[in-house]
C-alpha cells in the first residue's frame, strides 16, 4: 500500500475541519469557574463540490475542563446544507466521502460530516455523526441538497 495515501486522507480531513469558519456561539449555561457551556455554529464549503455550504452547530462543554480543552463535548449537533451557487459535480463522484471532521474530546471522539451521493434522485446527502474509537454514538443529523439549476433568468 502506498504510504502517501493515508497521509493525504488525514490532511484532507484536517483541512476540512481547519477550513471551517466560526460563525458564533451562544451560552446555554453560565459557569462560575471556567468557560460557559455553549452551542457554537461553524460553516464550511464542501471541498469537492462547488456551490454547497454547510452549517453545523455543536454543543461545547465549559467549566474548568472545557477551558483547558480537556472536556468531552456531548454528541449533540445539528446540520444544514444548502446550495449557495451553481453546483458542479466532479467527473467521478464517490458514493461516500468525509467532508468535515472535528475533535470533540482529547481522546478519540469526533464529529464527522459524510457526503453521500443519491444518484437515483440526483441529491447530495450530508450526514453528521459522532465517532468514538471504542463506542460509537447513535447521534446523527442529516441534510440534503438536490441538484437544481442556479440563477436561471
Amino acid at each position: 500500500m502506498n504510504l502517501r495515501y493515508p497521509l493525504l486522507v488525514s490532511l484532507s480531513i484536517f483541512c476540512s475541519a481547519a477550513c471551517a469558519e466560526k460563525i458564533g456561539c451562544v451560552t446555554t449555561e453560565w459557569k462560575l469557574l471556567g468557560a460557559n457551556h455553549k452551542v457554537c455554529v461553524e460553516s464550511f464549503a464542501d471541498p469537492k463540490i462547488s456551490g454547497v455550504t454547510c452549517h453545523v452547530s455543536q454543543a461545547r462543554t465549559g467549566g474548568v475542563a472545557g477551558s483547558f480543552g480537556l472536556a468531552q463535548d456531548p454528541s449533540q449537533f445539528s446540520l444544514a446544507c444548502r446550495q449557495t451557487g451553481p453546483i458542479t459535480l466532479p467527473d467521478k463522484l464517490p458514493k461516500e466521502a468525509t467532508v468535515f471532521a472535528e475533535d470533540t474530546s482529547v481522546f478519540f471522539k469526533e464529529t464527522r460530516v459524510v457526503r453521500l451521493w443519491d444518484e437515483a434522485n440526483r441529491t447530495l446527502v450530508y450526514l453528521a455523526i459522532s465517532r468514538k474509537l471504542i463506542d460509537g454514538a447513535p447521534a446523527n443529523s442529516i441534510s440534503t441538497v438536490p441538484l437544481m439549476p442556479w440563477g436561471t433568468r
